[in-house]
């Protein structure tokens, strides 16, 4: 919403030296986002003049029509000027920009010779002069200006305009109207109400017929008629000015006067020509088949449930949002109906968005109009265009309407006091509601009337706020909040900030995708059509119908945010996400109940909405591509690879006090021969490995990209950290190379030989995998360093040997291990 301070000043009695940016912090203090605040014309500089056009001297022999005007502007003799426009003649009054004048823009006039005549001035078009978009011509003054007078000041081109974004719970600011009212109360000045005008004797005869047949679509639709409007009669310049500096573009005068009073008063209005009507009004709901044309000339399907203005014709306009082209006013219009009305909020939205057609007056409907304007706002609009355009006014009105029960709201009187922590009295809420125009009753318990044009005050809550925002946001203390003895985050909150910190130390950053996957990212990943992961829950409003599912898998989001880093120049990337994914239940409802809104839920809705539910596991999930390390001065880089996704998962675990078991699988998205299933326990908690190479094809990822998923909620969580015992006795270190069949997983030998050195073993690695001629075909070679140690005493050789030999026998009695060089 722009509101020019000029208009602000004619119903709100400001200090004089009160600028724009004052007005701003002021209201910005009171809860409204003022964003910016325009010094229109201020670089506007004389001498900018009134002048009076004497004579007109065609000049020819020139591509276009060049005019060479003599004009008097108030100085000793007339100054020549050269123009090329053609809509203005002698006598008539015009804008004169004299040499040293500075227009908008930085565009300062001199006197030169061009044309062959030496110009001494510009005779100005409103786009010059910044009040206006209109290039086809000069500005005609209506003839009744003193020659010579300033025109900075008559025409008003120094202004400021607050440009406010107005949120959806005020509507009531969508006006000059709303927004005086909230400056008189910041300045603690008066108000005066626009809309304050004295309805005429006659409303009580009846005025052109109409009625009401959907009082969900309208509970309020009022017609007045005036007849014998001048069809020439222009637009006044201030009105001109005043459309254009809040946004709007001049047309003609009834639909200006229209505009006019929207933005003034917040009701928009519209007008009918008499002689395109036919038949009595109707305010209801389209009919099947039925279609309107509107102003914009596209001819609309229509829906059920779109709300109409008819006619005995059929459909004339979308109610509040735009007028059908069969009575739009034109140039002949002398007869005009005046249409005010209060329609529903959320049918007007709906249709906004079902046609995709959004409007100045759509947009103050779908956000709440007063309801009570209706009777003065087209009263004033008849009184407009009587005074401007030569009209009468038919005596006589058209009042439909629907009951509507009056709202009340009962709050304690120190409530609002309670919600900010600050105590206010009761005769200072009382006074800061009635400032609102609220009407307040009772004593300690009040009962709260709010006013038409704030539909958005339905609970004590809300009034709360107002009090609050009135009496000053920084007037609240700021003070730390104070932790309850025995607080602070769960284990599962503090297991999953350490598994974040130590994938983080790991070199992977951390992303946070959308939770909506398409059945496109199924394909993409190569799962079967039997996959469980494919039974995904549809969301009734997706963002993009690229996206309407919710994930069963962290991967599409992960792989995505790979390929648009890698797309963007970032070849080395590892990348982590912790989320929930959404399992549905197969005994689940089809559709969740629906639960009052008047009172808490039963302990069984509870249930009943938590079985419709889907499971919610957190997980994580690792990708990594390009080089793992960096090559340099040190030596070679190496690539990333299965093991790095492996060693992710293992990272994970730790973070948990889980030792992980690996065993080779096949799993879509992973590669079949570089996939492991991650163990914890007997318990499958997870897959790793290197992506299948159709999957790295389908979202365009590097070769040899690897990945980890992992299920984090069924990993137990550690309870408290014990302080590991720490031997001061020496270690003792034994390496082992045993031979085995190639298809046996390392990690099998590695917990057989754990096993079998028992309590003295302090830990095991392995540290050579070799295959080659000089242990046959089919076999490979594992080669571990085992450390022991105990606790209480320095091992002799003979303890060492004899763990280490346990080990091997039960590594070759469970694995078939031979023991390399035995």
């Amino acid at each position: 919403m722009r509101v020019p301070l000029s208009w602000l000043r004619e119903h709100v009695e400001l200090p004089a030296g009160v600028t724009g940016r004052d007005l701003a912090a002021k209201l910005i203090a009171a809860g409204l986002e003022v964003e910016t605040v325009e010094a229109a014309g201020h670089d506007v500089t004389g001498p900018l003049v009134v002048g009076q056009v004497l004579a007109i001297e065609e000049l020819t022999g020139f591509k276009k029509p060049i005019r060479y005007c003599q004009v008097e502007v108030g100085e000793d003799k007339p100054r020549n000027i050269i123009c090329g426009a053609r809509n203005f003649t002698e006598g008539d009054k015009v804008v004169v920009a004299l040499p040293g004048c500075r227009l908008p823009g930085g565009f300062e006039i001199g006197a030169r010779k061009t044309y062959g005549k030496i110009s001494e001035g510009m005779i100005c078009s409103v786009a010059e002069l910044g009040i206006g978009d209109d290039h086809s011509g000069i500005l005609v003054l209506p003839g009744d200006e003193r020659v010579g007078a300033d025109a900075i000041e008559l025409l008003g081109i120094r202004d400021e305009v607050l440009d406010i974004a107005v949120t959806p719970d005020r509507g009531y600011a969508l006006s000059i109207r709303g927004v005086a009212r909230e400056a008189a109360i910041a300045y603690g000045v008066p108000f005066r109400d626009p809309a304050a005008v004295r309805l005429p004797d006659t409303d009580d005869q009846p005025g052109y017929p109409a009625s009401i047949d959907d009082p969900t679509a309208c509970d309020r639709f009022v017609l007045r008629q005036i007849r014998g409007l001048n069809p020439a009669a222009t637009t006044p310049l201030w009105m001109q000015v005043r459309l254009y500096r809040a946004g709007m573009r001049p047309v003609s005068l009834a639909v200006d006067v229209t505009n006019y009073l929207m933005l003034e008063l917040g009701q928009p209005l519209h007008a009918f020509d008499r002689g395109k009507l036919t038949g009595e009004i109707v305010v209801r709901r389209a009919r099947p088949g039925e279609k309107l044309e509107t102003l914009d000339h596209v001819t609309r399907a229509l829906d059920p449930e779109d709300i109409l203005i008819t006619d005995a014709s059929g459909p004339i306009s979308l109610a509040g949002t735009m007028g059908g082209l069969a009575t739009e006013i034109d140039e002949n219009s002398t007869d005009i109906v005046i249409e005010a009305a209060h329609f529903d909020a959320i049918g007007v939205a709906r249709m906004v968005r079902r046609h995709k057609l959004s409007s100045e007056a759509s947009y103050r409907f779908e956000r709440g109009v007063d309801r009570e304007l209706p009777l003065y706002a087209s009263y004033r609009a008849a009184q407009l265009l009587a005074e401007l355009g030569g009209a009468e006014i038919v005596p006589g009105v058209t009042h439909a309407q629907v009951p509507v029960e009056q709202t009340t709201i009962t709050i304690p009187a120190d409530h609002p006091g309670k919600v900010a922590g600050v105590t206010y009295s009761r005769d200072t809420v009382v006074r800061r509601l009635t400032e609102i125009g609220c009407t307040v009753t009772g004593d300690q318990t009040l009962t709260v009337a709010p006013p038409s044009w704030r539909p958005d005050l339905t609970d004590p809550n809300d009034l709360a706020e107002e009090v609050i925002r009135l009496e000053g946001y920084e007037e609240i203390p700021a003070r730390p909040p104070r932790p309850i003895a025995g607080q602070g985050l769960t284990p599962e909150q503090r297991r999953r900030r350490r598994v974040g910190r130590a994938l983080a130390a790991a070199g992977y950053v951390e992303t946070l995708c959308f939770p909506f996957i398409g059945a496109k990212d199924f394909d993409d990943l190569q799962l079967s059509a039997d996959d469980e992961r494919r039974r995904a829950l549809r969301v009734a409003n997706p963002l993009t119908e690229e996206g309407p599912l919710l994930r069963t898998t962290l991967l599409p989001g992960l792989l995505k945010a790979l390929a648009r880093n890698v797309g963007r120049g970032q070849s080395d990337v590892g990348l982590f996400e912790m989320g929930l994914v959404y399992r549905p239940r197969p005994d689940a409802p089809p559709k969740a109940p629906r639960l009052a809104v008047d009172r808490g839920p039963t302990p069984e809705e509870i249930a009943s909405l938590e079985a419709a539910l889907p499971d919610q596991p957190l997980r994580v999930a690792v990708v990594v591509a390009g080089d793992r390390e960096q090559a340099g001065w040190w030596g070679q880089g190496r690539p990333a690879s299965w093991a790095d996704a492996i060693e992710a998962a293992r990272t994970v675990a730790r973070e948990s006090g889980v030792e992980l078991t690996v065993r080779a699988d096949r799993h879509a998205p992973w590669h079949p021969g570089r996939c492991a299933a991650l163990y914890a326990g007997d318990v499958l908690v997870g897959h790793a490995g290197e992506l299948h190479p159709r999957v790295i094809a389908a979202y365009g990822l590097p070769a040899r990209t690897a990945a980890m998923e992992l299920e984090l909620s069924r990993l137990a969580v550690p309870g408290p950290v014990r302080a590991p015992q720490v031997s001061t006795y020496p270690p003792a270190t034994q390496d082992v190379a045993l031979i085995v069949d190639a298809s046996r997983p390392a990690a099998e030998v590695e917990a057989a030989l754990r096993e079998g050195a028992g309590e003295l073993l302090e830990s095991i690695r392995l540290f050579d995998v070799y295959t080659g001629e000089q242990i046959g075909e089919g076999r490979k070679s594992l080669a571990f360093t085992l450390r022991f140690r105990a606790p209480d005493r320095t091992l002799t050789a003979e303890e060492v040997g004899r763990a280490r030999d346990a080990a091997v026998a039960l590594a070759a009695e469970r694995t078939g291990a031979v023991l390399r060089g035995a």
